[in-house]
């Protein structure tokens, strides 16, 4: 959608005009690696499991779903245990449809007019748009150049800006990179005397952490879920979308203090969790080996194609990569025109993303014939742009 699709009579607000709708590009073509899905489709006996918990709720769809979800919060609750070893209650834990509600819900409840919010640039497209959407002033501190947090600036900033939320990724989309614990914990603690503008005295920020690609991490790195406990200012979202391979269930959840769980529930809409969205993910959660089996794989493709990427050379030079524990690779570094590689490599049936600093494309791990057209596709697409 563009500006000139909007009838000039309609009142859209004046800050939206000239706006168009966030989202990456669904094109029907062979390969699609721009969106960090899991390519592999749910097992069989997942899908069985799916229709016969949708059967169970079908005859009760004419009345509301259990507004609190209990159920299902029970099953993040030990999830969390097993996948990262988070002790964490019922009361801790809170669903929404997608991690991306979960985002806004936490800039509804602690953002808003007078409010700022603070992020790590570069990081997820969207937050500046959550925070658009909820008049909250947006700021970013940049990251080092290795994409890695610059914590002393990130701290002097805070205390500057006054946010209500700092905003942080792990791994960081679209780069990939971890958030060490150690530098969470500076964070977490410089916030816990930290003031945030518009508040009244002895408020302070909360730290939102976004691990929507936590699963596809090196095995031995520490989730931030397992710091709830110690710090009543961390919120850690996370989603069934990536390496769940439940991207069309829209399933995403927070991990934090019961008060922050509670300010949520605030400005949740009424039964904003379907009974049939709650049916399909506690059917996700039964079968979660099933559905967490290519994850390895995943893992192991990346690596394989970051050691390939740096053995290919753009005008001379090696391409960069940057160090990643998603399921996705930001490369290149140096592509003069980036938008030509891409067009390239859609016209031999590749999908990739355009993202991120200048110079840099992004490629999300497929199933081994998928990355091995994108290979093929991307050494051709080069040397057309080299040539041209």
């Amino acid at each position: 959608m563009s500006e000139a699709m909007i009838p000039a009579d309609l009142p859209l607000r004046n800050d939206l005009i000239g706006e168009v709708p966030y989202g990456a590009p669904q094109l029907d073509v062979p390969v699609c690696l721009n969106v960090n899905e899991n390519p592999y489709p749910p097992d069989h006996a997942v899908v069985r499991s799916i229709v016969e918990h949708v059967k169970q709720v079908a005859p009760t769809l004419n009345r509301y779903p259990d507004r609190e979800h209990i159920e299902l919060r029970e099953a993040f609750v030990r999830y969390l245990k097993e996948e990262s070893g988070a002790q964490l209650t019922v009361e801790q834990v809170w669903g929404a449809n997608g991690s991306n509600e979960i985002m806004l819900q936490l800039f509804q409840a602690f953002g808003g007019p007078g409010r700022a919010a603070l992020g790590c640039d570069p990081a997820y497209s969207m937050y500046p748009e959550y925070a658009r959407d909820t008049f909250t002033s947006w700021y970013t501190t940049h990251r080092k150049p290795d994409f890695t947090l610059d914590v002393d600036h990130t701290i002097d900033d805070i205390d500057a800006i006054q946010p209500a939320m700092v905003v942080l990724t792990s791994p960081n989309n679209p780069t990939g990179t971890e958030l060490p614990m150690t530098d969470l914990k500076r964070i977490l603690e410089h916030c816990q005397s930290a003031q945030v503008a518009g508040a009244h005295d002895g408020v302070h920020p909360i730290v939102v952490v976004d691990e929507a690609y936590i699963e596809f991490r090196n095995p031995g790195t520490p989730s931030a879920t397992t710091l709830i406990n110690d710090y009543d200012n961390l919120a850690v979202s996370r989603t069934m979308s990536k390496a769940f391979a439940f991207a069309g269930a829209r399933v995403g959840y927070l991990a934090a203090s019961e008060g922050i769980v509670d300010c949520l529930r605030i400005v949740r809409m009424p039964y904003h969790l379907s009974a049939v969205t709650q049916a399909v993910a506690l059917a996700a959660f039964d079968h979660r080996k099933e559905q967490l089996s290519q994850v390895d794989h995943l893992r192991e493709i990346r690596e394989q194609t970051a050691a390939w990427l740096k053995e290919q050379t753009y005008k001379g030079q090696p391409l960069e990569v940057a160090p990643s524990q998603s399921n996705f690779l930001l490369f290149g570094g140096h592509f003069d025109d980036r938008g030509a590689i891409f067009d390239q490599m859609l016209q031999r049936g590749v999908l990739i993303r355009v993202v991120g600093p200048e110079g840099w494309l992004r490629v999300c791990m497929g199933t081994d014939e998928e990355m091995r057209r994108f290979r093929e596709a991307l050494v051709e697409s080069m040397r057309a742009v080299e040539n041209a």
